[in-house]
């Protein structure tokens, strides 16, 4: 009985986490199950039931505010370029402004220091041209 009910438990933080990503994103996830389904699925399965399942779905913060504080913690890390890239891009679609994401990477450079702000700066960059987020025009003097 204990067995089902541990499954049963499991299977709902996974479909909550998927559903999650979802909202974040506006992808089910199924590319990162199938990326490493041939090297690490339970990997895979951690990511959405402990990640999106379990913190991403926590009450206390939006989640605009959850994604600038991953924002900030991924440039704080210093060597996740791509994981930065989707979460800048995930910040956006959770609400977060082109001037948040840019303002948190800026604040970031006290903690993180001038290089891993730049590299961000970079990254985000990249993510707002692919959206097609024009750069905003050079204020008039």
């Amino acid at each position: 009985m204990t067995d089902a009910t541990d499954a049963d438990r499991r299977d709902d933080r996974l479909a909550r986490g998927q559903a999650k990503l979802a909202e974040i994103t506006g992808r089910s996830g199924q590319d990162v199950m199938t990326a490493l389904g041939d090297i690490a699925p339970d990997f895979a399965r951690y990511i959405f039931e402990f990640g999106y399942g379990d913190i991403y779905s926590r009450p206390g913060l939006d989640l605009r505010t959850r994604m600038l504080a991953t924002v900030a913690g991924l440039v704080a890390l210093g060597h996740a370029e791509r994981e930065l890239e989707v979460h800048i891009g995930s910040a956006l679609n959770c609400g977060a402004t082109r001037e948040e994401v840019v303002e948190t990477i800026m604040q970031m450079a006290l903690y993180a220091g001038f290089p891993a702000a730049l590299n961000a700066l970079f990254v985000a960059k990249r993510v707002f041209a692919a959206r097609g987020d024009a750069a905003p025009a050079p204020a008039a003097e």
